[in-house]
């Protein structure tokens, strides 16, 4: 496995493994893919990585900001899709706890992840990773008109 930043020759690959999270119904808000230009504009331009096996990538993460506030300029939510054929292989995990490594690097010192609650999976790779619970939104938004709630994780950094 390799893991390096995110480019923007990445972002069919980026989509492919996007859509398939967003055809699960519990990965995202989200109903469409947006254009490279939207999704660079969404994410921050540190701390965006893929993962690969074999030059293909498999996964990819990224973050983006809580707020505009300069106070909250450390805390960033996190973003992380693998694809499906590689899920339950650890992969996530390795990917998650290099961003968390990268974010410090970086300066920051919270992030948060809003995750459905029927995404277990994610709610465990984001606990393995030390994020914990801090509560549910909810009916926070809707999704194809369906309330849905959210739980909201938080990592603090040992480093701040």
């Amino acid at each position: 496995m390799n893991i390096r930043p995110l480019i923007e020759s990445d972002y069919k690959a980026v989509v492919s493994i996007y859509r398939n999270g967003l055809d699960t119904g519990m990965a995202s808000f989200e109903t469409t893919v947006p254009s490279w230009d939207i999704w660079d504009q969404k994410f921050l331009s540190v701390c965006r990585f893929v993962i690969e096996h074999d030059s293909e990538v498999i996964g990819w993460c990224a973050l983006s900001k809580v707020s505009e506030r300069e106070v909250y300029k450390g805390v960033a939510e996190d973003t992380i899709y693998i694809d499906s054929k590689f899920q339950g292989n650890k992969i996530g995990e390795q990917l998650l706890n290099y961003l968390i490594n990268e974010s410090e690097k970086n300066g920051f010192w919270s992030l948060y992840a809003a995750i459905f609650p029927q995404n277990e999976a994610s709610i465990a790779l984001h606990k393995n990773c030390g994020f914990r619970i801090i509560g549910t939104r909810e009916k926070i938004a809707q999704r194809n008109g369906k309330w849905y709630d959210n739980v909201l994780m938080e990592r603090r950094s040992s480093l701040f």
